[in-house]
């Protein structure tokens, strides 16, 4: 019989070889949990066991509901949000770990590239301006305009980024961020160029918009969330390939890996999932710089589990910054951009205070 010495021993071995299959379970459980607590959190407080009761009798579990005005509550108001929240945090953290493992920077964000201000741009110019754009038109596309301005603003910034950062047939990571940087700061001077435009109706509009939400817009939110998902799926077959560029370039080459196209694909679409984002949410900073670091202190360097690691810890982050922010001002909601912003700040100083300690060594 083993000594319990032995079983300790025995156990933390097998954490130590199956630790990022471990941490991924336990995140998912995670999730999970936080999902049931978010459902129940609000200015309408709904027991747990009655979230428990509500979810078992519409997956067919059990035979008998709970009071109809919670029920309503849930399937009408809570559940669209956290699932939005879900696959925008998941689409954050995984476009965060993707960027940070091509540009080989520990700093890097999907916005770092202009991306989100591009998008923002999109949107803001839309609320300011479609009614002029659009005519008539305006208030049967409206509705649908905004987050299609959002996208197409997202799209266009990484296309500029591609055609501006190609030398000779090859990108150069660098020249990327650093002209992502400079159309960072080009877009948001246009969506304060736009703010100033606004009138008192609009500008509370795009006060809030861009410190991010998760209310949504309904059915026009669909098509954003569907590109979001598919992205979603498609960054997460690159962990392989990311491992081996992380190497460098050259040795990535040596090993099989198409470079340039695995820089173009994974730029353009974690560029496509934060533009659909951003056409969601409005925006909503450091999911994407926070939860792959902290995954990353627990299961390691290796891609293949940081990327749907990544995802997960995102969507746990804006599953429960949401439901703060839904509680911490009652009977008022704080935007969730301001959320993530006072947890996300403090963490990249640190980071940034680290880095200088690292590179002083």
């Amino acid at each position: 019989m083993k000594s319990v010495k032995q079983v300790e021993t025995s156990l933390r071995q097998y954490w130590q070889i199956n630790r990022p299959v471990m941490v991924l379970v336990l995140l998912m459980v995670a999730l999970l949990v936080l999902v049931v607590i978010s459902l129940g959190t609000g200015g309408a407080r709904i027991e747990l066991g009655d979230v428990v009761a509500h979810i078992a009798h519409r997956i067919g579990v059990a035979g008998v509901g709970i009071d109809a005005f919670d029920a309503r509550v849930l399937d009408t108001l809570r559940l669209p949000r956290i699932a939005r929240a879900i696959v925008i945090g998941a689409g954050l953290g995984l476009a965060g770990a993707v960027m940070q493992s091509l540009f080989r920077n520990p700093i890097a964000d999907p916005g770092i590239i202009g991306v989100s201000a591009s998008a923002a741009l999109g949107a803001v110019a839309m609320i300011v301006t479609g009614h002029i754009i659009l005519g008539s038109y305006y208030p049967v596309v409206g509705p649908y305009g905004v987050p299609v301005a959002a996208f197409g603003g997202a799209v266009i910034a990484t296309a500029l980024i591609r055609i501006l950062s190609r030398q000779d047939g090859q990108t150069d990571a660098a020249i990327m961020l650093l002209i992502g940087v400079a159309i960072n700061a080009m877009a948001f001077a246009g969506v304060g160029v736009f703010t100033y435009m606004a009138d008192d109706a609009q500008l509370r509009s795009l006060t809030f918009w861009q410190m991010g939400a998760l209310a949504g817009n309904g059915p026009t939110d669909t098509p954003a969330l569907i590109i979001m998902a598919l992205g979603i799926a498609y960054l997460m077959t690159l962990g392989t390939p990311l491992n081996l560029f992380l190497l460098g370039e050259a040795e990535a080459r040596h090993l099989g890996v198409e470079v340039e196209h695995l820089k173009r694909r994974a730029t353009v679409v974690t560029a496509l999932v934060v533009g659909a984002a951003v056409a969601v949410s409005g925006i909503i900073g450091f999911v994407g710089l926070v939860a792959p670091h902290l995954v990353r202190l627990v299961t390691g360097p290796d891609n293949r589990y940081v990327l749907p690691a990544s995802a997960i810890c995102g969507a746990i982050m804006l599953t429960g910054a949401d439901a703060v922010a839904r509680i911490i001002v009652l009977p008022a909601e704080l935007p969730i951009g301001l959320v993530t912003g006072i947890v996300g700040g403090p963490f990249f100083l640190g980071l940034l205070m680290r880095e200088k300690k690292r590179r002083r060594l």
